[in-house]
């Protein structure tokens, strides 16, 4: 029987910061919804959720200490810079 170990592992703050900071700038609100890393016990098989990132009813997904953000699965990515610019155009 396999055993999932779920562990949350929570946004960091300067990537919170940002994406605040962009939401406030267009006016729109942000629900952010922490990643977690999921293991298999007794074998080295892990797999890391992406932040999820809820503006406008459209999902972003962005791990810790990067500088892209990817829209909707992990196919399409954007800098975290151009975000403000994507968002304007929703």
């Amino acid at each position: 029987m396999l055993n999932i170990i779920t562990n949350e592992v929570p946004i960091d703050e300067d990537l919170k910061t940002r994406i605040e900071f962009i939401c406030d700038y267009n006016n729109v609100k942000a629900t952010i919804i922490n990643g977690s890393i999921r293991r298999v016990e007794k074998t080295n098989i892990n797999y890391v959720e992406p932040n999820k990132i809820i503006i406008k009813d459209r999902t972003f997904l962005a791990f810790n200490h990067s500088k892209n953000i990817f829209i909707e699965n992990l196919q399409k990515c954007i800098k975290i810079s151009e975000l403000q610019d994507y968002i304007k155009n929703l």
